[in-house]
């Protein structure tokens, strides 16, 4: 019997996504922001994957498919977007995201659904946030943005 996804109070801190010159964006305690990560100020990013739905491993035939989806969305909507990779704080799995400027909460949580994901990140100004995409729950942090270096 399943219940359901995981509530985002059981994912703490899980993962670290990447963003086009940023080496990675990692947790921080709440109230704590450091460095910058590409957005125009004052709007918000969501990082959303079309990787593994439903927490299953997919082909790489599957999950490029599906990847390639999820990009064509912002794209028709004139969205700014780049690409992002999420993962889990030691590197160790990984997953081709986007970071889309210009969706609400609600419109990524669908976007996630649509995908099969349990949950997306979105990154204010101010606060980290693991947004569940079924329930109406939310991990909430700090972060912090780690640029690439000039060697990478």
């Amino acid at each position: 019997m399943t219940t359901g996804p995981p509530s985002p109070r059981d994912w703490p801190h899980r993962s670290s996504p990447r963003f086009e010159g940023i080496d990675r964006v990692t947790p921080a305690p709440r109230g704590v922001t450091v460095g910058s990560v590409p957005a125009p100020l004052g709007e918000g990013i969501h990082v959303v994957t079309a990787h593994n739905p439903g927490g299953r491993l997919a082909s790489r035939v599957e999950n490029d498919g599906a990847h390639q989806d999820l990009l064509g969305r912002p794209r028709r909507r004139g969205l700014r977007w780049w690409p992002a990779v999420g993962g889990d704080m030691e590197g160790r799995h990984t997953e081709e995201s986007a970071a889309i400027v210009g969706l609400s909460d609600h419109e990524a949580c669908a976007l996630g659904r649509h995908f099969g994901q349990d949950a997306v990140f979105a990154r204010s100004a101010a606060t980290w946030r693991l947004l569940s995409c079924f329930e109406a729950e939310e991990a909430r942090c700090g972060w912090q943005a780690t640029k690439r270096s000039q060697r990478d």
